[in-house]
């Protein structure tokens, strides 16, 4: 005789992981024996540079690092991160207050709501988003209030149209320049303001600045911390897993206002015992490298970018040229009922798998995302497959 088992109130309240979904289908395909060109994920197809797994490969062979880490991570990292926001972003950060390293700055920004929102605050989540910002919200007991990112905005939420009644209760808004999945930049302007708006209402500001480092034609990501008043509002998070190609490694940090930090470590006191330190002195190697690697990544990326985008032009497809990230965000042909759809057309008919924009959230519907995680070749591959079904 078995016990009841059923799922709580917040599993309930969780949107549907289509990424779930997705990963069962092409498996799926690839059971089958089908040759797929994989442009849905967001996991870069490139190693580890050697120079960091050589030093992962000394330290792990030390002793000293096999036992527990500490929770606020090590000396050693937290002084590499401050190193590199200053000749990165000009930001002075305290390593003793103001950085916290991450098992991924996902676990982060997903625990991060833990330390502020009570049930019943509302936490502002830009649609389409990343889904940790939803899910982070609802274990946290809070309230969302979606910011619809729509093309005619840039991709930018329109703060002016959130009500007075929302914003008395709203506790923390999470924004996310360079944008996954639109692959949308910020400007200045709109950083400014939203500090402004911040500040005016008490709003704590997640700042997620994942992909700072993947930016092409001359422009340059800022960091939220620059502009005057960040450091009293803004926690920004942050991970070498698209820098340094470590995604699997789970390094990551937050930084920015030391008492917002102090409260994410305190939170994360609670669930997990820090970081494994032969990774923490790896990353530190990384960030105290020189630019070599990361300049060599971005001219592959524009490669990519460039390639899809041309061949997707060809087809009829609505692209923007995207500044930043490795995604493109497009409108899918009108004659789909669905991105869903869509995108299960890709599969079954091209062996193609692409990321639904209803993933992302109900603004996401009508549009896909394609990663540029693939080779060139492997880009023009999925091309000529779109083109023969065209025939």
């Amino acid at each position: 005789m078995s016990i009841k088992i059923g799922q709580s109130d917040k599993l309930n309240k969780l949107p549907p992981y289509l990424f779930v979904e997705i990963d069962r289908a092409k498996r799926q395909a690839r059971q089958e024996g089908r040759d797929i060109s994989d442009l849905g994920l967001g996991d870069p197809d490139q190693a580890t540079p050697q120079f960091i797994i050589d030093k992962l490969y000394e330290a792990a062979k030390d002793k000293d690092n096999h036992r527990y880490a500490l929770d606020s991570g090590m000396p050693v990292l937290r002084e590499s991160i401050a190193r590199w926001y200053k000749k990165r972003f000009a930001v002075e950060l305290s390593p003793d207050n103001e950085v916290l390293p991450l098992i991924g700055s996902k676990e982060g920004i997903a625990h991060f709501p833990l330390a502020v929102l009570n049930r019943g605050d509302y936490a502002l989540v830009p649609d389409p988003c990343y889904p940790p910002y939803k899910g982070g919200t609802i274990f946290a007991g809070g309230k969302i209030y979606l910011m619809p990112l729509l093309s005619k905005n840039n991709f930018m939420p329109d703060l002016s149209k959130i009500r007075a009644t929302v914003l008395r209760k709203t506790r923390l808004i999470f924004v996310n320049y360079p944008n996954n999945p639109t692959a949308s930049v910020a400007t200045d302007e709109f950083y400014e303001g939203l500090i402004r708006f911040a500040l005016e209402n008490n709003i704590i500001v997640i700042s997620d600045l994942a992909y700072s480092e993947i930016y092409f034609d001359g422009y340059r990501p800022r960091s939220l911390l620059e502009f005057e008043g960040a450091r009293d509002c803004v926690v920004e998070f942050h991970s070498l897993s698209k820098t340094y190609n470590m995604t699997g490694w789970r390094l990551g940090w937050a930084c920015g206002n030391s008492q917002l930090v102090g409260l994410l470590g305190k939170v994360k006191s609670n669930i997990d015992s820090g970081i494994f330190q032969a990774i923490q002195i790896a990353a530190a190697t990384a960030l105290d490298s020189d630019e070599s690697f990361v300049e060599s990544m971005r001219v592959m990326y524009q490669q990519r970018r460039d390639v899809l985008a041309e061949g997707l032009k060809s087809l009829g497809f609505n692209i923007n040229l995207p500044r930043a990230t490795f995604y493109m965000w497009s409108k899918i042909p009108r004659r789909f009922g669905s991105s869903i759809d869509f995108a299960k057309m890709l599969l079954d008919k091209a062996n193609i798998v692409a990321t639904p924009g209803i993933g992302f959230g109900e603004n996401g519907e009508g549009y896909v995302r394609f990663a540029l995680t693939v080779s060139v070749d492997r880009i023009k591959e999925a091309v000529e497959r779109l083109k023969n079904l065209e025939k």
